[in-house]
């Protein structure tokens, strides 16, 4: 992947075969321009016509391009969509592509409907401008037939345009679109080449991709939540979301301007340890602030130290993604293994209070100078970056190897970092959870899933009874010699 540099259309030539070697900007869209098969409308809002210029740039257009709308003012964009509350939104780029593919079909489907697979772009943006300096993001999707009039499919993308020029933003616009069409109309049958040519002429410093979501006839196999792990696996973005019924969002339309609580684990699998601890730390949050009533509670599952393994096994994600989803929790995936980068990137969505509920053992972790070697402030950067703005940590307790319980009252830290450890106490920055159920502190992940792997039945008494159904009917994490990879 190579960076872009914008300069005047060279005479580009059809090169038929071997597409997936096309990464060129200009290469792409010339080869849809020539391909008569396909054809179809376009329509952006918020940062000018960037994607529909690529195809004008290049040549060709009137072999691919019906027609190009921008709908800028927003009262004719309602006249054409419909009224909406938040122009810059996943369900407003659906009104565009439902519309424009729509009227697409009603127009010229008679006429060429049977040699001609349609599609519709569509894009709404909010982009930097002379009165507008916040991060910019948008919604980009395209909608198409995988053959002459068979059913749509879809491709559906959130992105950050991270770039702190206009020109900059609209230029990685226009061709993070001209990726997307292409990958969609050339590369259906191969989403997981889809999402990886999705940054061809691009870096990860100028885009983040955190969402991405197939659907219709062509994707009918495709499990979204795994094309999700890709984005994260593949460093498009930091984090993934998911839905309790297993949905892909993007995280800002779950945590936008709330609350939020998380905790952060493997969940493998999630355990009566697990639940009784964000259900400690949820009372007391809520108990915290009156606010904190609509706080979004979430499990993290951390992939940092599985990035460093070459292959993520699928299976093993999944199983994850759905026991958390059988206690009725909503899924965050992150690649983060520091705290505070996760504190950073809740910020993004919200600067209302935020809970992290950690076990004993993590926080002897953070107060652990040796994890912070590579921040230049050290433990102090570190732990300056983790509590800004309302963040506090709601504590759950251990036992030590005489059966001791351990508290943030007598944790055991070095002497020079006490005093640190004594003002996330006083602040309350830091604070012990009331009322736990001290039998969880007996469960080790290792142990139970040895159980678990043996068939010993103990496992069951372990975890939640929805947890233990589906391990066993799905064969998770090594269950009746099922896939534990």
């Amino acid at each position: 992947m190579t960076e872009s540099n914008v300069s005047p259309a060279p005479q580009w030539s059809a090169k038929p075969g071997d597409t997936e070697q096309i990464t060129d900007t200009g290469q792409k869209a010339f080869q849809i321009n020539v391909d008569a098969k396909k054809y179809g409308t376009f329509a952006e809002i918020g940062a000018g016509q960037e994607v529909a210029r690529w195809f004008f740039r290049v040549g060709g257009a009137a072999g691919t391009v019906a027609k190009t709308i921008s709908a800028y003012d927003k009262t004719v964009s309602d006249a054409i969509y419909g009224t909406i509350d938040r122009y810059v939104s996943r369900r407003r780029l659906q009104q565009m592509l439902d519309y424009e593919y729509n009227l697409l079909i009603e127009r010229l489907d008679a006429t060429r409907g049977a040699e001609t697979c349609f599609f519709s772009f569509a894009d709404t943006v909010a982009a930097r401008s002379f009165t507008r300096r916040d991060d910019s993001n948008g919604w980009l999707g395209i909608k198409f037939q995988s053959a002459p009039r068979a059913e749509p499919s879809q491709v559906m993308i959130h992105v950050r345009l991270l770039d702190e020029e206009n020109l900059r933003e609209q230029e990685a616009l226009g061709i993070i679109g001209v990726n997307l069409i292409y990958g969609a109309l050339v590369h259906f049958e191969r989403p997981h080449y889809l999402i990886t040519s999705l940054l061809d002429h691009l870096n990860k410093s100028r885009v983040d991709v955190d969402m991405i979501k197939f659907s219709g006839a062509a994707f009918a196999k495709v499990d979204n939540r795994l094309m999700s792990l890709q984005l994260v696996e593949h460093g498009l973005t930091e984090a993934v979301m998911f839905t309790v019924d297993g949905d892909v969002v993007q995280p800002s339309e779950i945590l936008y301007k709330k609350p939020v609580l998380v905790e952060r684990g493997t969940f493998r699998p999630v355990n009566n340890l697990h639940v009784d601890m964000l259900e400690c730390a949820r009372r007391q949050f809520l108990a915290a602030a009156p606010e904190n009533k609509d706080a979004v509670v979430l499990m993290e599952i951390t992939m940092h130290n599985l990035l460093q393994n070459v292959n993520i096994q699928p299976a093993d994600f999944l199983a994850r993604v759905d026991t958390i989803g059988t206690i009725g929790k909503t899924v965050l995936v992150t690649r983060h293994g520091e705290f505070y980068r996760v504190v950073e990137y809740l910020r993004r969505s919200t600067q209302n209070n935020i809970g992290m509920a950690v076990g004993m053992p993590t926080v002897q972790e953070l107060l652990d100078a040796r994890y912070y070697a590579a921040v230049p402030g050290g433990i102090l950067e570190a732990l300056g970056r983790l509590f800004a703005g309302p963040v506090k940590l709601y504590v759950y307790p251990r036992k030590d190897e005489q059966g001791q319980l351990i508290t943030t009252e007598n944790i055991p830290v070095p002497d020079p970092i006490k005093h640190l450890l004594a003002y996330l106490r006083q602040q309350p920055l830091a604070v012990d959870l009331q009322g736990v159920n001290l039998k969880n502190l007996d469960i080790h992940y290792v142990d139970l899933l040895k159980k678990i792997r043996a068939g010993d039945t103990e496992w069951e008494t372990m975890v939640p009874p929805a947890v233990a159904e589906i391990i066993k009917s799905r064969h998770y994490f090594g269950f009746g010699g099922g896939n534990d990879e």
